[in-house]
């Protein structure tokens, strides 16, 4: 991995960690998702004209992945609305990497060397003890920890079929832009139908925060797939779960805790 993609996966850990934290602090979390899925759909179509159409054999790839990510988000907002997400979150995104290490290496014919697997499995092993020191001590929430795996997977799911489809698009930026016109459609589509006259009104108060949010996703999420085209996948999904640390950090602005009365341990970090 050259220092240029290093750098950009890691740009990416850092607006990934802002929108999360974003997201977060919208308390209906159906809102919160509906502005940042819908606000990215506002941004692929404005990309659309300025980009390249992605090739044919990159679309059922495409297709797919706004597919699992509308169920990434359904698990997301369940993990959020759980008491206990600061642990859980941790093993998400820690256990993706590891998958997208065994698909990678079925599907894309990737197998990492021997520094590159130490990477991943001490990025991983970090992540999951995040989790665990914060449960030390009492009973583990298996509700959350039952979510974060679900969410692992389709995390490890959309990082291959984007990293597949990325590469056989022709065009980075045209994929991301198609990516988010597709599937950016669903949640608002679900938030109208949920909340028809009263939408408005609930889409208002945090209508500038969640615009913002989409536009650090989107930011993220292309570094992500422009990254893929130039790496291999497996260290690049283990790097980018840095941002997982930076939410965890007291001292970053993107941390946060989640609203659990269970979270009284006094390790800020430990809670998330």
């Amino acid at each position: 991995m050259t220092p240029l993609v290093t750098a950009a996966v890691l740009l990416a850990a850092v607006t990934h960690a802002s929108w999360n934290a974003i997201a977060h602090r919208i308390t209906d979390k159906l809102t919160g998702f509906a502005l940042i899925s819908g606000g990215g759909m506002l941004i692929g179509l404005a990309l659309l004209p300025f980009t390249a159409f992605p090739a044919a054999g990159a679309w059922p790839y495409l297709l797919v992945s706004a597919a699992i990510h509308i169920a990434y988000y359904a698990l997301l907002m369940r993990s959020f609305r759980l008491g206990d997400f600061g642990q859980a979150y941790p093993i998400a995104r820690g256990s993706a990497p590891l998958l997208v290490t065994v698909l990678a290496a079925v599907f894309a014919h990737e197998v990492p060397d021997g520094w590159a697997t130490g990477g991943i499995l001490v990025s991983c092993a970090g992540l999951t003890g995040v989790a665990l020191w914060g449960l030390r001590g009492r009973r583990p929430d298996w509700a959350a920890i039952g979510a974060a795996l679900a969410t692992g997977v389709t995390i490890a799911a959309y990082t291959v079929v984007d990293g597949l489809g990325v590469r056989a698009s022709g065009s980075p930026l045209g994929y991301i832009a198609w990516l988010m016109a597709v599937q950016g459609t669903v949640l608002p589509a679900y938030f109208l139908y949920r909340h028809r006259a009263g939408a408005w009104a609930l889409l208002r108060p945090h209508a500038s925060l969640g615009l913002a949010g989409a536009a650090l996703s989107v930011t993220a999420y292309a570094l992500v797939l422009w990254a893929q085209t130039r790496a291999e996948l497996a260290p690049i999904a283990a790097l980018r779960e840095s941002s997982v640390k930076l939410r965890s950090h007291p001292n970053s602005a993107a941390s946060f805790r989640p609203p659990s009365r269970m979270c009284t341990r006094p390790v800020a970090w430990a809670c998330g």
